[in-house]
């Protein structure tokens, strides 16, 4: 019997102008096939958008939500039921595993369809589709472009051609340039052309006490062009290259990877910019980066336009104002419509002496805005190379947005995390010429070079927690990523369209599903949804929320901006200074530790709440390019906390693992992201080349030595990601063979937990069942990718033995002993920290129904200071260098960690939380 599956979507950011829109669905197992992928398409309608799915399936359901437990069947009727406390779908849509068929509809009004390209980004292991992504083009609720709209890309030998419908743009395949032009295909109008990338290398010298510069320029050199997607809606170019000197044209440096896509039936591009790092920091310091664009100008000077976007209005001029000592009257009348955008028209002989005025009148050819700093921009504007810069005015956070262009048209750039990645700037040049030059700057050359050194000479391990006695502080390998729009406008776009394209630039339209249907699809494994439907639970709740709260503040508190520092929190507290551990070693930027991504992604997943997902995009974007290695001797690893995001001697597959990062991509279909999931597949060569336990444990027969976790749950979770997302079935055989190893130890996961690894075969070799500790195995993310792999195995003996371990590790050292016949149980070090401990003991407890188990739980977390203290009421007034509010206990490891694990215990054991919170009785005797 036909039927059709639809599943809602809303906003989570709106856009008032046509927008391109990319966004996952997550999909039970079995419920889509991969031959249904070409029938999704979208609607919209008076329930909503959503994606629909017309299936030949029979009416029956499809099954309970899976979450890598076989344990009590209540718990699926729970889910799906609830007591009152569980959010609801949006609208008349079906649930993600109890689908509602009904007779498709071919006869459905017109209109409510609406152009849908969809792919499949994973499978489960029955060939079923996991996850999907799809791309549309929308705005306010409303449809963009009409349903005839399509992305056509031709190629020919040298270069690619996109046509939108709207614009028409000639993409370079090979060296210099990435735009070759931008036609409006109408009227034939050229509105940009030429795009490159552009860089300045600074290198200093210090001679006899006199301190020398030089400046060298690089432009962009394109080595390897791909048309990722074809469209019809949606079709993406990827550019590999390298900046090439522009002196000597010997030296390349700073790799790129440039994409960018198109959207049918838009004028504007978006771009996805991602260098690498590949200098010596001690000699090779940019000096500025950015992407340059040539846009034509045509007519006379009064007739030109600049614009940049400030906090709430416009900085809006022409390079040849209509202000003069005489503009009275009409002229006053034509001044404000020349300000406004407007084509001004003036009589050689009626207007010839305002004509006479403006020819004596300065012509100003360059403009510039930098944001030096989150706190501060300038904008300045020169009549011509060699004379002095005229500041125009100042302010705190530009909204990241200029233009330049004539009464025909022009091009209008905006650059995401503007002022939150400072130093940043625009530079418009030649506007009184016949071709502007519009700048675009990721670091603008107004600022200081980037200082990728150390900063210091030696470690600080056992003063500053640093992590290892060799000093590797390198950046070699480190890259950023900054995403940009392009718009070519057919006039001078109004203020109202200028701010617009400002908050598109800043936070892109962006469709999501609702938290309930996460939730049933069983994306990402264990978490809860909110429920306030008894005191503990809401009290609980509010926990959660007040600890993201208090990071929000704490971000716009401390400034943790930066063009290589935002997305990133600090680790711990100096109440002293009242400052966070700035400058301590290990206790200065967070850099993935205890999982802060996934804290912030599964905070999203059941809320929902746009604030929220920012946060985590931020922390993506940041830690999986910042403190990863892309290339080099640490490729597939990333640098332990530090000072330095790059600064510290661990590097471990932990911080680059695809557990932290594919959340973005699943829920985005981010292909950058997609590229750093490619490039840890294999990360467990390199700990061939950096044994992470080369301080505890002596070069011997074994290639290397990993703990089961971190080391070996991150490669679960970079293995895992490949095998769903190409069907690579060697990687899925790696997890086995890992897990075969893992299950013939004396106590299986309770043994080791540092093994021999040999990366060719997969295979740990045992080396003793107590040999270290075991609190990083399940505070880095390993639970979660654990509970999740679960699901895909479908193996009883590994969920067993994640349960075992949960309830073995706190319990009493006699009964540890007592279990593994004196092998395991006489160092307390091996078993620290319990909070750390309570989402894999959580699960332990519900799958052997272990009463006890599930109180230590709750135990553990109720006496946490995350529990008992609502932080802000606690933050007391303290001064720094101007006043602020301080928590003087606060750090990020167990924020995290505690709220990960309060996420998983009310989905797990809820039924098991007390009905009395901490301090509840006081604040009921007060009342």
């Amino acid at each position: 019997m036909a039927g059709r599956t639809a599943v809602g979507l809303r906003w989570l950011k709106q856009s008032s102008i046509p927008a391109g829109l990319t966004w996952g669905i997550p999909w039970a197992k079995g419920v889509l096939e991969r031959e249904e992928l070409p029938g999704l398409f979208l609607r919209h309608g008076e329930e909503g958008w959503a994606v629909e799915v017309r299936s030949n399936k029979p009416s029956e359901s499809q099954g309970g939500r899976r979450t890598g437990i076989a344990g009590p069947p209540d718990r699926v009727a729970d889910a799906e039921g609830g007591a009152g406390a569980r959010a609801e779908n949006s609208g008349n849509f079906a649930s993600a595993t109890n689908i509602r068929v009904g007779p498709a509809d071919d006869d459905a009004e017109p209109g409510c369809h609406l152009p849908l390209q969809s792919w499949a980004t994973a499978y489960w292991p029955d060939g079923s589709v996991k996850w999907t992504a799809h791309a549309a083009v929308a705005s306010s609720g409303e449809a963009g472009p009409g349903s005839d709209a399509r992305v056509n890309v031709e190629e020919t030998e040298d270069a690619f051609i996109v046509d939108t419908g709207a614009i028409v743009c000639t993409v370079n395949k090979q060296g210099r340039g990435l735009i070759r032009s931008m036609v409006q295909p109408q009227s034939g109008a050229v509105l940009c052309s030429g795009g490159e990338l552009v860089c300045i290398r600074e290198e200093a010298s210090l001679v006899s006490g006199a301190r020398t510069l030089k400046e060298e320029r690089f432009t962009g050199s394109t080595l390897r062009a791909a048309v990722e997607q074809h469209g019809p809606v949606r079709a993406v170019v990827k550019l590999d290259g390298r900046h090439l000197s522009e002196a000597a044209g010997i030296r390349q440096w700073l790799p790129y990877t440039i994409r960018l896509y198109f959207y049918a039936g838009l004028t504007s591009i978006r771009m996805v910019h991602t260098f690498f790092y590949d200098g010596n920091p001690h000699q090779d310091f940019v000096k500025g980066l950015g992407i340059s664009f040539a846009v034509p100008l045509r007519g006379p000077l009064y007739n030109r336009h600049v614009r940049f976007a400030g906090e709430d209005g416009v900085f809006s001029e022409s390079p040849k104002p209509l202000h003069t000592r005489r503009t009275q009257g009409r002229y006053k009348e034509l001044y404000i419509t020349q300000t406004d955008g407007g084509a001004v028209q003036l009589d050689p002989e009626e207007d010839a002496y305002f004509l006479h005025l403006l020819d004596d009148s300065a012509a100003w050819n360059s403009y510039k805005l930098v944001q030096d700093s989150p706190e501060h921009y300038r904008i300045s504007k020169r009549t011509a190379e060699g004379c002095s810069w005229v500041k125009v005015t100042e302010g705190k956070r530009a909204g990241g947005l200029g233009y330049v262009g004539d009464e025909g048209g022009g091009l209008a750039a905006g650059l995401k995390d503007f002022w939150q990645k400072s130093p940043s700037g625009m530079e418009i040049h030649a506007a009184t010429e016949n071709e502007a030059r519009f700048i675009v700057w990721l670091w603008s050359p107004d600022a200081e070079a980037m200082d990728l050194r150390h900063y210091d000479t030696k470690t600080h391990v056992e003063s500053a927690y640093e992590g290892a006695e060799e000093l590797r502080a390198t950046p070699y390998g480190i890259a950023n990523t900054s995403e940009l729009m392009i718009w070519g406008t057919e006039g001078t776009p109004d203020l109202t369209q200028l701010r617009s394209m400002a908050e598109e630039t800043a936070a892109p339209a962006r469709l999501v599903c609702e938290p309930a249907y996460y939730y049933e699809a069983g994306a990402f494994g264990i978490w809860s949804l909110p429920d306030r439907s008894t005191p503990a639970k809401a009290y609980l709740e509010d926990r959660l929320d007040g600890i993201i709260a208090f990071y929000q503040a704490e971000v716009e508190q401390r400034k943790w901006y930066g063009f290589w520092d935002y997305g990133d929190f600090m680790h711990s507290y100096d109440p002293v200074r009242h400052v966070w551990n700035y400058d301590l070693g290990g206790c200065a930027w967070q850099n993935t530790e205890l999982a802060p991504n996934i804290w912030l992604w599964l905070m999203f997943l059941r809320s929902g709440r746009a604030d929220i997902f920012l946060m985590a995009e931020a922390m993506t974007r940041h830690t999986s390019e910042v403190d990863v290695y892309h290339f080099g001797e640490y490729a597939g690893l990333g640098s332990r906390h530090n000072v330095m995001h790059w600064g510290c001697g661990c590097k471990e597959a932990r911080i680059a693992m695809a557990g932290l990062h594919r959340y973005y991509y699943y829920l985005t279909g981010d292909e950058r992201i997609g590229d750093i999931l490619d490039e840890v597949r294999d990360a467990d060569y390199s700990t061939v080349t950096l044994d992470p336990m080369r301080a505890y444990f002596p070069k011997d027969e074994h290639p290397t030595h990993i703990r089961v976790g971190p080391d070996w749950a991150a490669f679960c979770s970079n293995w895992m990601t490949r095998w769903e997302r190409f069907e690579d079935t060697a990687y899925r055989d790696k997890i086995v063979t890992g897990l075969n190893c893992i299950k013939a130890a004396n106590f299986r996961l309770i043994s080791g937990p540092t093994y021999g690894y040999d990366p060719k075969s997969g295979v740990l070799t045992s080396m003793g069942d107590d040999n270290w500790g075991r609190h990083l195995a399940i505070c880095m993310g390993g639970p979660q990718i654990w509970f999740e792999l679960a699901g895909m195995l479908e193996d009883p003996e590994w969920e067993d033995m994640l349960a075992e371990f949960g309830v073995f590790y706190n319990l009493p050292d006699e009964q540890k002993l007592a279990l593994t016949n004196g092998a395991i149980g006489r160092n307390k070090l091996r078993f620290e920290h319990p909070v750390l401990s309570v989402a894999i003991a959580a699960y332990g407890a519900y799958y052997r129904q272990d009463a006890g188990a599930a109180a230590q739980c709750w135990a553990i977390l109720l006496g946490n200071s995350f529990a008992r203290i609502h932080l802000q009421e606690a933050a007391v007034p303290a001064a720094h260098m101007a006043g602020l509010l301080d928590i003087d206990w606060m750090n990020t490891n167990e924020a995290s960690q505690w709220s990960i694990n309060t996420m998983i215990s009310l989905e797990l054991i809820a039924d098991k939380l007390p009905s009395h919170m901490p301090g509840q009785e006081a604040e009921s005797e007060g009342q």
